[in-house]
Parts: C-alpha cells; sequence; structure tokens
C-alpha cells in the first residue's frame, strides 16, 4: 500500500518551487496494475499522467475531480503550494533501474527523438498497458500540459527577485542559535603549506541566557495573572537592594519546606530590610565603632596615581594593638580572636645577639609562638574547665583531676590529688609532657593492668588521667574478660569540645619540642579518622548548648575562626578565601566585620597571606628593608574589593556613613573605589549634614565635589533646582549644571524677564567645555544680549546726527543673528509637556521679532523663516510693520 507524507516548510515560493522540481525527477514513477475494461472507461485521460496541474486552474479542477473516482491506492504525487507529497512504497524498494526522466523540454526533441522516449519514458509503457498509442500520448501531453521546468520558468519571470542572505560556503549553521554565540560555525580548512597560515575564526561571545520572543514565552497570555508577579512582569522587575539593606522582592522570604498562608490571588511587593548583623544594632555600633577607630588611627590617607584618596594602613596595625582595646575581664570571642592573632603572627623580639644564626633564630621563635599559643589556650578554656569542676564538686576527685588536666592546669591537678591522698599520682601528674621513656613505662602499666585484669578495679576517670599522661588520646581497651572480670574501654576526649581536645594533642600526646603544625595535623587526621568521637571544630553558636538558629547551617558545617587561624598558621597552602566565611565568626552570613579587619592585618599589614585571587600576594612587612616599602600593593584582588564593599554595606545600615566611606576606601582599583563611594554618598544624600560633611572632608580626604555632587541630587529629588545648580557648580560638574540651567532654571528667568539673571546662569559655564553649548546654553546669552543690546544701538544711531561705523556694524551682525536665533529656538525649548517651555519659548521669539521690526523689518522676511509658537498680537503686528516698510519702499523708489 503506498502512503503519502507531507512536510510542510516555511521557505520562499522559489525555495518550494525548486524542491518541488528535485522531488518531481527523484521520486520513482510506477506503473499502476492493470484496470478492468469498465473501469478503464470510466477513468479519463487525466489519470494516465502524474504531472503537477497547479499552474493550470482548468486542468487541476479535471485533475481533483478524477482524483475523488481514484482508487484507495493512489499511484501519484499530488504537490499542492505548502506541502510536499512523496511516495513511498512498502512492498517495493528503489531502484534505478526504475527512475527515469519522462519529460522532454520541447514537443520537437519528443519528435526527433521518439523511439529513444519510448523506451526511456515511464509514461509510455502505460500507456502501452491501457491500449493507447504512446506518440499520441506524448503529443497530448505536451500540447496540452505544462511540464514542471516550464511552471518554474514562468512563475520565476512573473514573480520580482527577492534578495536572498546567504552564508559563505564555509560557514555553515547546525541546531544552534546566533543568541547563544554559536549560531555560526566554521568547517576546518585547507592551507596551501605551512607558510600560509589560517585566519581564525572572529570570536563571538556566548550569552549565558537568551532573549525568549513573547510568542515562544511560557508566559505568554497570562500577563494579567496576580498569582505570580514575577511571571506577569518579570521582563520589568527584578529583585533588587536598596539603602541601608533594604530588600524589595516578592511575596515572603521563606525556605523551600515553608508553607505560606498568604491568598494565591495576591501577589504582593515587599519591603524587607534584611538583618546583617545577628545582635542588636546598636550593640554592633559600639563594637565596630571600637575597631574602625582603632583602625583609623593607624592608617594615613593619601593620594593614588589617579589623584584617588586611598587608605594606606600602616605596620603597627598588628594584632597587639587590637588587644589593648579590650580589658583584661573581658572573654569574648572576639577578643579571644586577636589574642590568638597575637600568640601566631605578631613579631616576637627574640632578644638574642645579632651573631645567632638563623636556624637557631626560628627554632627558638617556634618555641616561643608554641608556648603563646599555649598560653592562650589555657585562658581560652578556663571557663570550661570550671564549669566542669563545678559538676563534680560531689567528691569525684580523679574526675576534678582529669578535668583539671584538660585545661593544662597541672600545678592544681597535683594540689587536688595530694590533698586527695594521692600522692604518687601527683608525682606522675608533676612529669606530665615528660620524655619517651616516662610514657612508654605509663603506656605498659596500663597494658599490665588490661592483662592482668585488674583495670575492672581501677576508677574510669584515673584511668583516663593514665591515658593522657601517657600521650594517648584513642580508646584505651578494657580486659575482655566476661562476667564480673569484663572491663569497659574508655575514651579519654569524650565529651570534650574541639579546644580541650587540640590542647590534649597540644600538651600530652606529641612531643615537647613539636611545631604546632605537627600537633595541627594530629589533630585534623584524628578527626578525620574518627569523626564522630574527636570534636568538630565547630563556632561557639552551633555547640550544642547554644540557642537554636533562624536558618539552616549549610553542609558541611562551617569551621570555628579561632580554628582558621590556627590552620593559617600551620598549612601554609590555605589562603585567606578559606579562612575568614563570615558563618566562622558568628550566625549572621552577612556580617563580614571581622572577616575584613583580619584581612587587612594579614594581608595589607602584616603580608602573611592573601586571598587566592591575587596575583602576587607580595612579602611580609617585617622582611622587608626599610627604605624599599613603595612596593606595597602589587597585583589586585577582586575578593578584597568584594569583602570591603560587604562590610561598607553593613555599615551603611547602621547609619555610620563616616566609617562605611573609611572601609571604601580600602579598595585597590581607583575607579571602582571612586564609584563605590559615590553611590554610597548619593544614596545616603539625605545625612550629608554639617556635622557629617567635616568627618568626611576632613579625616578622610575626600574631595568636596563629591560630597557637592551627592548634594545636588538630592536637591533635585527635593525640587530644590537652583540649590542643585549652584551645588554643581561648586563641584566643578558644569556639564550638569549647563543641562539643569536650559532645561529647568533658563525657562523661568526668561519668563520673569530677568535678563541679567539669565546671563548669570551661563556666565562661569561660558568659559568651559561643555557639551552642546553652542547650540543650547550659549543661546540663550545670545538672546539676553540681542535683546539689551539692539534698543541701545538703535537709540544711538537715530540720536547722533554722524553714525558710529562699528555701531553700524555691531547693529548689522545683530541683523543677520536673530533670525538664525529665531530658527534654532524651537529645538532649545523642545519639552511640549512642560508648559514652562511654550511659555519661554513664545516670549523669546516674541521679543526678538519685535526688537527686529524696530531696526529691520524685512529681515525675517527675507530670511524666510516661519513665525510660529508666538502670540497672535506680535504676529499681526509683525505683519502690519513688515507691509508698511514695503510700502514705503514703494513709494521711494516711484
Amino acid at each position: 500500500m503506498t502512503r503519502f507524507s507531507a512536510a510542510v516548510s516555511d521557505s520562499s515560493d522559489d525555495e518550494r518551487d525548486v524542491h518541488m522540481v528535485q522531488d518531481f525527477n527523484k521520486s520513482p514513477v510506477r506503473s499502476p496494475p492493470k484496470l478492468p475494461e469498465d473501469q478503464n472507461a470510466e477513468a479519463g485521460p487525466e489519470e494516465d499522467i502524474g504531472v503537477d496541474q497547479e499552474s493550470d486552474e482548468e486542468s487541476s479542477e479535471e485533475d481533483s475531480s478524477s482524483d475523488m473516482q481514484e482508487d484507495p491506492a493512489p499511484t501519484r504525487s499530488r504537490l499542492t503550494r505548502n506541502h510536499i507529497l512523496t511516495a513511498d512504497s512498502d512492498d517495493e524498494t528503489d531502484d534505478g533501474s526504475e527512475n527515469s526522466s519522462s519529460h522532454s523540454a520541447s514537443s520537437s526533441e519528443s519528435d526527433v527523438g521518439a523511439s529513444a522516449q519510448r523506451e526511456d519514458v515511464s509514461v509510455i509503457p502505460w500507456a502501452r498497458q491501457v491500449g493507447v498509442d504512446a506518440q499520441k500520448m506524448h503529443v497530448m501531453q505536451t500540447s496540452l500540459f505544462r511540464i514542471p521546468e516550464e511552471a518554474v520558468a514562468i512563475k520565476a519571470m512573473n514573480r520580482a527577485t527577492r534578495p536572498q542572505f546567504k552564508l559563505p560556503s564555509t560557514v555553515r549553521r547546525k541546531h544552534s542559535r546566533d543568541s547563544i554565540g554559536d549560531g555560526l560555525r566554521v568547517d576546518s580548512q585547507e592551507r596551501a603549506s605551512f607558510a600560509h597560515d589560517i585566519e581564525p575564526p572572529t570570536y563571538r561571545p556566548s550569552r549565558k541566557y537568551a532573549r525568549v520572543e513573547i510568542s515562544a514565552s511560557a508566559v505568554a497570555g497570562c500577563e494579567d495573572g496576580l498569582v505570580d508577579a514575577g511571571l506577569a512582569f518579570g521582563r520589568s522587575f527584578r529583585v533588587g537592594w536598596g539603602p541601608g539593606g533594604t530588600l524589595v522582592h516578592l511575596g515572603r522570604l521563606c525556605a523551600p519546606s515553608s508553607s505560606i498562608d498568604t491568598s494565591a490571588n495576591s501577589s504582593v511587593i515587599t519591603k524587607t530590610i534584611v538583618p546583617l548583623f545577628a545582635g542588636s544594632h546598636k550593640e554592633a555600633n559600639v563594637r565596630l565603632s571600637r575597631l574602625l577607630q582603632h583602625h583609623l588611627s593607624k592608617t594615613p590617607i593619601v593620594k593614588d596615581e589617579s589623584g584617588i584618596p586611598f587608605a594606606d594602613p600602616s605596620t603597627e596595625l598588628d594584632f597587639s594593638s587590637f588587644v589593648s582595646l579590650y580589658p583584661s575581664s573581658d572573654h569574648s570571642d572576639e577578643q579571644s580572636l586577636f589574642r590568638l592573632g597575637r600568640a601566631l603572627f605578631d613579631s616576637v623580639d627574640l632578644h638574642l645577639a645579632p651573631e645567632i644564626t638563623v636556624d637557631v633564630r626560628n627554632r627558638i621563635s617556634a618555641v616561643r609562638r608554641k608556648t603563646a599559643l599555649s598560653d592562650w589556650l589555657e585562658e581560652a578554656v578556663g571557663y570550661l574547665v570550671d564549669a566542669d569542676l563545678k559538676k563534680h564538686a560531689s567528691g569525684d576527685s580523679a574526675a576534678c583531676i582529669y578535668t583539671l588536666l584538660t585545661g593544662n592546669q597541672i600545678e592544681k591537678a597535683c594540689e587536688v590529688a595530694m590533698d586527695n591522698g594521692y600522692i604518687k599520682l601527683a608525682t606522675l601528674i608533676s612529669q606530665a609532657s615528660g620524655d619517651f621513656e616516662f610514657r612508654e613505662d605509663l603506656m605498659e602499666q596500663i597494658q599490665l593492668w588490661r592483662e592482668q585484669r585488674i583495670d575492672m578495679h581501677i576508677g574510669e576517670s584515673t584511668r583516663k588521667i593514665y591515658a593522657i599522661l601517657a600521650g594517648i588520646l584513642d580508646v584505651v581497651e578494657g580486659s575482655k574478660a566476661s562476667g564480673l572480670e569484663q572491663c569497659p574501654d574508655v575514651d579519654p576526649i569524650k565529651g570534650l569540645d574541639w579546644k580541650r581536645t587540640f590542647g590534649l594533642h597540644l600538651w600530652f600526646s606529641e612531643p615537647m619540642d613539636a611545631p604546632i603544625s605537627q600537633v595541627f595535623k594530629s589533630y585534623n587526621r584524628s578527626r578525620q579518622e574518627s569523626p564522630f568521637r574527636v570534636s568538630p571544630p565547630l563556632p561557639s553558636y552551633l555547640e550544642p548548648a547554644s540557642k537554636p538558629l533562624p536558618f539552616n547551617v549549610p553542609t558541611p558545617s562551617p569551621s570555628d575562626a579561632l580554628f582558621s587561624l590556627i590552620r593559617l598558621h600551620a598549612d601554609p597552602a590555605c589562603s585567606l578565601s578559606q579562612a575568614l566565611s563570615p558563618l566562622s565568626f558568628g550566625p549572621s552570613p552577612g556580617d563580614y566585620s571581622l572577616s575584613w579587619h583580619l584581612y587587612i592585618i594579614l594581608s595589607r599589614c602584616m603580608r602573611i597571606r592573601d586571598f587566592a585571587d591575587r596575583a602576587d600576594p607580595g612579602r611580609r612587612r617585617d622582611a622587608m628593608d626599610d627604605d624599599n616599602e613603595q612596593d606595597q600593593h602589587e597585583g589586585h584582588s577582586p575578593s578584597a574589593d568584594l569583602l570591603a564593599s560587604s562590610y561598607a554595606h553593613q555599615l551603611e545600615q547602621l547609619d555610620m556613613l563616616q566609617e562605611a566611606v573609611f572601609v571604601l576606601l580600602h579598595i585597590e582599583g581607583s575607579a571602582g573605589r571612586e564609584k563605590a563611594i559615590k553611590d554610597l554618598l548619593h544614596r545616603s544624600a539625605d545625612k550629608l549634614d554639617e556635622w557629617m560633611c567635616s568627618g568626611i572632608l576632613g579625616s578622610l580626604k575626600i574631595p568636596i565635589a563629591w560630597v557637592n555632587e551627592a548634594r545636588a541630587v538630592y536637591a533635585i529629588y527635593e525640587g530644590k533646582v537652583f540649590e542643585a545648580y549652584q551645588l554643581y557648580l561648586n563641584a566643578g560638574l558644569y556639564q550638569q549644571a549647563h543641562d539643569l540651567a536650559v532645561v529647568e532654571l533658563a525657562p523661568e528667568a526668561v519668563i520673569r524677564q530677568d535678563l541679567d539673571l539669565l546671563v548669570s546662569l551661563f556666565e562661569r559655564i561660558a568659559s568651559q567645555t561643555v557639551d552642546g553649548w553652542h547650540t543650547r546654553g550659549k543661546v540663550y546669552m545670545d538672546y539676553a544680549h540681542a535683546m539689551t543690546r539692539i534698543p541701545e544701538l538703535h537709540a544711538s544711531l537715530t540720536e547722533s546726527a554722524v553714525p558710529d561705523a562699528v555701531e553700524e556694524q555691531e547693529l548689522d551682525n545683530f541683523i543677520r543673528t536673530v533670525p538664525r536665533l529665531i530658527n534654532i529656538l524651537p529645538d532649545v525649548l523642545s519639552n511640549p509637556s512642560d508648559p514652562r517651555h511654550k511659555v519661554a519659548l513664545a516670549e523669546m521669539i516674541s521679543g526678538l521679532t519685535a526688537v527686529l521690526d524696530i531696526v529691520k523689518p524685512l529681515a525675517l522676511s527675507q530670511s524666510q523663516i516661519k513665525l510660529t509658537a508666538i502670540d497672535e498680537a506680535t504676529k499681526l503686528r509683525h505683519i502690519q510693520t513688515t507691509f508698511f516698510e514695503k510700502y514705503m519702499r514703494s513709494i521711494q523708489a516711484s
């Protein structure tokens, strides 16, 4: 059974015609089965000819009528205007012997080669089967029906040619779009030799997102939807940040798993103040003011190569300087952070003679730093030890001794042991962190207890004490007996936080002379090998006893900032990008305050570590020569600029404008620093009072032009146009002042007929380089000058018996200039929605026309300028003056 498939094409008519011819030549023509005689009589000759008759309407009607009487299995293809029909046979394969071109170009060719066509044309065997003479059939075909080639040629002649875009032969399209950057692909090319290079194809940057036409968009027809305003207004509205941390968004801010109780038939645009601090704003204001005031006292403000102010922190800004801000009784996480930084990174005065070698100096420095770290750690875990001691106040002396050992309080542990009669244990505790022989002896003692099954008679706390003194932090196995002799295992670090666990590695597990890096690796290895037994270095707000958080903590959980500082010292491959996460310092993911201060100290002041995206992290300051300190800011780090911008955004939310500007002064790029500060001043222009401006201009050395520009923008917002104009002039922004005067101030001065004010508006701008000055601002000055000077010249020349040649020349110049001035005035006052422009335009044209009519009434008519936008009285007076002048001249001529 023959099937017909229609391939819809959206190509042009020319392309369809070409496809019709090609499909006609390529489609195999089958001979139909022999029909009965009665059916042959009913079927006309039209059924025997498989030729397209689209161009002939009469033949098409006959063909369609014959198609109605055809078999259900038709044997030919009908080509329409919008579809290409191709025949496909299920029971026959395409064979080259069955394909033939049965049509000749003209009847003369058919007469000459009639014998060849009897053998080649597929119509002739069909004619033989139905009993019709082949010669007569061919003559009828060529004389009555147009072959496809002729139809295509006639259509091409009657149709106007249309240019079509064609790609070069080396460029092809393949399932892609130009909007995403790879719609045109270049095939491989060959070159003559290796001496001839092939030009690379033009680089076309790809776009991540392509704009979809509204007809193909999923939101087509849903523009009036109220359920989701983002769907309805997605092309014109975006979620964005406003001043002071204001977030403008749709609906409610919620988690993916939260349920919404608002109605589905409404869409609300909400302004939300996103909290960037974990505590109250008052506490954050006091805390950050203290840090930034100290930072400013150690940071000179200088100008860079572009003349932009820049904050260059001094080498005196180290951890020790920040520690001095906190009292000794302060045990907050913030002060603990700076004290740890002082122990790990601040310079150490070794008090050694100059002839001491470098190796000896490094060794002594490592010991001093480890001692400082141990002192800090004892102080950091002191309150935890005291809290555990209160739990064991009932009389468990062994538990108290163990708790004191976890805080490295050796002296107190010895006193407790002696007070409770443990003299031998006190002797062992006094030798804590001893040599290897001491530890080996204790290990043998523990092993002997287990082998002889004595450990079951020893308390758990005592076994922990012996394990710690032996340097064992793994699980101590008990005797594996049955019944009463079975002893449970003991974990020496069970229930300890990460600081005390790290302290046990520092004080007891590793040798006394082991560097900090080795202790860090030991703790980190045990944490990775036994993650469920060793406490991870979580921040204090993630500890089990802390309050629940209003948001979900990301996975993996952030590390404590204290642990990150230790890692920075112990791991040279660790960058600041890994250590200064906001969640390491507090529960707010938007609090970058301590991250920024640590970055300034470690990177810009001490040159210890930097962000990974900086080209050259530089050298450490204490290793630089005193005479070579110019090379202090190497490369550029976008992460550093982003960190400063984030911190300034927090300060802006606290209304700490001066502090925010100071932080932005640390941005390294001149252009980015200038833009960030200007944007901040523009957003906070309503807070730029006298006291605020004095601090910004004095201490921070911000140019007054930046402040005046921000205040001018705010003055325009409040409708104080003249004040904004004066601020622009004071800021040296003559282009903005010129545009504001042309559009807002000059039309009002013209309406008031205050020519002195009009001239004063543009006097200071006339000597500056301003775009559009000659076609905008200068027009007003020429108008004022003409309205003032022309009457004076006319009066002077009329009264004097002997006219002054200079005044006559000046008046002639005005006569030539005023028509051109009237001609360009409509382009200057071109805002039809502002009624002031319409009134001012009429006033200026009327005034110039009036003064010109006094001097030379025919000047405007000779220049062929159409007087528009003037009142009827002025137009009538001008017509009367013109005709009167013409009349007088005609009388004089006669």
